[in-house]
């Protein structure tokens, strides 16, 4: 997967970073990838193929919570391969499983996507229309991936691990979305992963976090 710079993407990202609203703030990225193997991706493609060729043919007809029957599918697992892929490129230094990770993904709409944004970016549109007066931030995001993978041609994808195995959770969330944006024609995934994080529960795990210095007087009372 080969990293795709653009302009606007990163002027969404500069805003998202990290969104200060406040009793929380508001972390959002947006990345895009073409889906030309580099580095390891050949070899880890192998791997995920094979891991869901293994799944099938150990896989009962009649489990119907199975995703045997888009398994099936050569173009659907390649499909599920490049969205693993960048998730990969997402976290690095996260293990997602192709099988395990396909029964966690949704496909879902442009207006499923719409409703889920608004319901929860509220607060930080807002403080993207006091600040810039060239639309909402939902439309500065609509033009931003449409530049990039051509939205009405796109298959999208939200990510909605078990939360006890959520790479994307951090200390103190609230709330975290994945969304994957993939265009089999243009060969091309954006990903965009937004969260909400308590700045209240970040003081409070500061506020119980003992000053630097006060380790060394305790462990200067302790027999050694």
């Amino acid at each position: 997967m080969k990293f795709l710079e653009y302009t606007n993407l990163d002027r969404l990202n500069v805003f998202m970073g990290h969104l200060n609203l406040g009793e929380i703030t508001i972390k959002g990225c947006l990345e895009a990838y073409s889906c030309k193997h580099a580095g390891t991706d050949k070899r880890l493609s192998l791997s995920l193929e094979n891991e869901m060729l293994d799944y099938l043919g150990k896989s009962s007809d009649t489990d119907s919570s199975s995703p045997v029957d888009l398994l099936l599918s050569r173009s659907s697992r390649k499909a599920l391969i490049y969205l693993v892929l960048t998730l990969y490129q997402m976290y690095p230094d996260y293990d997602f499983s192709a099988v395990k990770a396909h029964q966690f993904f949704s496909e879902e709409s442009w207006d499923t996507f719409t409703q889920i944004f608004n319901n929860y970016m509220f607060e930080a549109s807002k403080e993207w229309t006091e600040r810039n007066e060239d639309g909402s931030l939902l439309e500065a995001i609509y033009e931003a991936l449409d530049e990039v993978v051509k939205l009405a041609e796109c298959e999208i994808y939200v990510y909605n691990p078990n939360p006890n195995a959520d790479p994307f959770l951090e200390d103190g969330a609230i709330w975290s979305f994945c969304f994957l944006f993939y265009n089999r024609k243009l060969k091309r995934v954006a990903g965009f992963r937004f969260c909400c994080i308590s700045n209240l529960a970040s003081d409070a795990f500061l506020a119980d976090t003992p000053p630097y210095g006060e380790d060394e007087e305790i462990f200067d009372d302790m027999d050694m």
